[in-house]
């Protein structure tokens, strides 16, 4: 799905006040992110994608019912169009200033503290991608790296299984980082809503303290998170465990681009060599 046929499906829902041409792209991924007048339409890439476009509609509006700010539906239903998933919001304002680490932990406390709503959440899946990534990457990364993704996957799934958690399981945002944060005239709220997940409240926690320790977030930074929400993920003894599960994943997810991007190709290998050598201070980088 390119630009061209998002448009084509968001002309064929008809879900929009105006003409298509005005839509303005504002993503595009898993879903083509369109922006007109005070709505925001997201157009999923296949039909694959419609049970979690239906859950993320649930989730805004349980969330609206609990009080907790977040992106709100502007259609209760996702539509499927011409075998795309459709749905619509409301257009936040504008940003008033960027999402910080402490905004993040605010909007987090809130969601840890909600009971399971009425329909069911899945589990944080992290590593159900690896598979794919690396089937997508093929012949461009060395097949050594891709299998010992494949046993580092396996046995942080294993012991991802037996831990004993500190906080009550529950729901969660799923990927609480502050890309996922819109800071309006009102405060913060949550956007991107499709990873919610009912699993162990500390996957929340563990995506900042990874932030800190590999993709540098400064220490003030993350001790502005831990002393908003209340605790440091850190202290747990299982932290090791998400923190390798995620960084397995966010591996694994770069090898897809190598066939097509030098510079992903030299941050995969950048990171799968500091997995092998058990290096936690090697600086991880966008590409």
């Amino acid at each position: 799905m390119d630009e061209t046929r998002a448009r084509e499906v968001l002309a064929a829902a008809g879900v929009l006040p105006g003409p298509v041409r005005d839509a303005r792209l504002l993503a595009l991924g898993e879903n083509a992110v369109f922006a007109a007048g005070g709505l925001v339409v997201k157009v999923g890439r296949d039909a694959e994608l419609l049970d979690r476009a239906r859950r993320e509609l649930a989730v805004a509006v349980w969330l609206e019912e609990a009080g907790v700010p977040a992106v709100r539906a502007a259609e209760p239903k996702a539509l499927l169009v011409d075998g795309h998933p459709v749905t619509v919001w409301h257009r936040l304002p504008d940003p008033v200033r960027p999402a910080e680490p402490r905004d993040v932990a605010e909007l987090i406390r809130l969601v840890h503290a909600l009971p399971s709503p009425s329909f069911e959440l899945p589990p944080r899946d992290l590593l159900g991608g690896v598979e794919r990534w690396l089937r997508l990457a093929g012949d461009a990364i060395d097949p050594a790296d891709a299998a010992y993704l494949r046993e580092r996957r396996d046995g942080f799934a294993a012991a991802a299984a037996a831990l004993t958690p500190h906080l009550a399981p529950g729901p969660i945002h799923g990927d609480a980082l502050p890309r996922n944060v819109h800071v309006g005239p009102d405060g913060p709220v949550l956007i991107d809503l499709e990873t919610f997940s009912s699993d162990l409240r500390e996957h929340d926690l563990v995506v900042m303290a990874l932030s800190r320790d590999r993709y540098g977030l400064p220490a003030e930074a993350y001790d502005s998170f831990t002393a908003a929400y209340g605790w440091d993920v850190r202290e747990w003894e299982g932290c090791a465990v998400l923190r390798g599960a995620r960084e397995t994943a966010s591996c694994a997810w770069v090898s897809q681009h190598a066939p097509t991007n030098p510079k992903a190709l030299a941050e995969f290998e950048r990171r799968v060599t500091s997995l092998r050598n058990g290096d936690t201070t090697v600086r991880w980088y966008p590409f």
